[in-house]
């Protein structure tokens, strides 16, 4: 039976936490997660995430089953571990020099070079017929989903993207199994697409990394906290072919978590104008946790560095990063966003208002409160 752990007297704010994902980098936000799970004032409301962002949000939500806060911390660590244990067993490693020179990138491992001009060259429904994955068998030992489905203390929402309508499924948490995870995290061009109940999935950033709109749907906190692990801006054109397909992939990965944190805004904008009613909508209030210059540093190939001397060190960096941001922005949960979108989108500019009104028209269709 699971344990009451609701909103109690100590608990001055509530929060919704989104996740991207990242691979490796998703000790970051572990780092993050630990950090806020520590903080006595604040709720924990709902999580919502995507590829390692899914695996965070599924293990923390065991661990609240188990433990409440603590336990979510515990269980984080213990699976973050366990990634680092099975790694060992793993080609894909640092070279001798890259231990030497302090450098966490693979780009000189033989491992890792090979398995990325093979993935450039080929299917992998060619070259993994079976569909091996080895991370599928951690998270199959570790996570309890029965657990995870009987967390009713805290929201659990999961995307992944529908392979033949391009769309993005999110998935609730009664609706999480070990399937819709691995959909969360399947990167096409290295594992085959995941089904779930006869649909086959790719990895959910390509459509909703991290996914926003369950939060308003769904959570009665209005404040969204994205934990962001992807850099929005590098500076600089790569040249390099890995260098392009990386950017690319970043972009790729980040216009969806960008359109949506758009469309928030233009409606807080509306409703703060009285342009549109409160009875319709209401006020989400936005914030984010980012690598900033410690995340830009590492390169793609790091993403699939499981040493535990990397994650422990992008989980102190992500508990640094949200010891600052709770430090400076506690007070102004559940009172003002945080987020300064417009410096966010920069030369971007504002998109029109008459997206905001197709949004309006397609939520009044499907019987949604904004």
């Amino acid at each position: 039976m699971a344990k009451a752990y609701g909103r109690g007297k100590r608990h001055e704010k509530a929060i919704n936490l989104a996740l991207q994902g990242g691979g490796s980098h998703g000790a970051f936000t572990w780092g993050v997660l630990d950090r806020m799970f520590e903080e006595d004032r604040l709720w924990i409301e709902g999580i919502s995430g995507t590829s390692a962002g899914a695996m965070n949000a599924v293990v923390a939500t065991q661990g609240m089953y188990d433990d409440g806060a603590r336990g979510a911390q515990a269980a984080l660590e213990e699976f973050w571990h366990a990634v680092s244990r099975a790694g060992q067993l793993s080609p894909i490693k640092r070279t001798p020099w890259g231990i030497a020179s302090g450098s966490w990138s693979l780009d000189n491992s033989p491992g890792y070079l090979w398995m990325d001009l093979l993935s450039r060259m080929a299917s992998p429904y060619d070259l993994n017929p079976l569909g091996y994955n080895p991370l599928r068998n951690l998270v199959e030992d570790f996570v309890d989903f029965d657990k995870v489905a009987g967390c009713d203390d805290m929201g659990l929402y999961i995307s992944a993207t529908n392979v033949e309508t391009g769309h993005a499924r999110v998935f609730h948490r009664h609706e999480i199994t070990l399937d819709v995870v691995m959909a969360s995290a399947c990167l096409p061009h290295l594992f085959k697409a995941v089904e779930v109940d006869g649909v086959p999935y790719w990895d959910g950033g390509f459509m909703g990394n991290p996914v926003l709109f369950p939060f308003i749907d769904h959570s009665p906190s209005p404040d969204i906290l994205i934990v962001q692990i992807n850099p929005l801006k590098r500076p600089g054109t790569p040249q390099r072919a890995r260098d392009i397909q990386n950017r690319l992939n970043e972009i790729t990965f980040n216009a969806s978590m960008l359109r949506d944190v758009k469309t928030i805004d233009l409606i807080d904008g509306l409703i703060v104008e009285g342009q549109l009613s409160e009875d319709q909508f209401r006020r989400i209030y936005l914030h984010m946790i980012d690598g900033c210059d410690d995340m830009l540093a590492l390169d793609a190939s790091s993403k699939l560095n499981s040493e535990w001397a990397f994650l422990c060190h992008l989980r102190d960096i992500g508990r640094a990063h949200a010891d600052r941001w709770l430090k400076v922005n506690f007070e102004q949960i559940e009172v003002a966003s945080t987020l300064d979108v417009d410096a966010l989108f920069g030369e971007a500019g504002a998109a029109g208002k008459s997206n905001v009104l197709e949004l309006e028209a397609e939520r009044a269709a499907r019987g949604k409160r904004f």
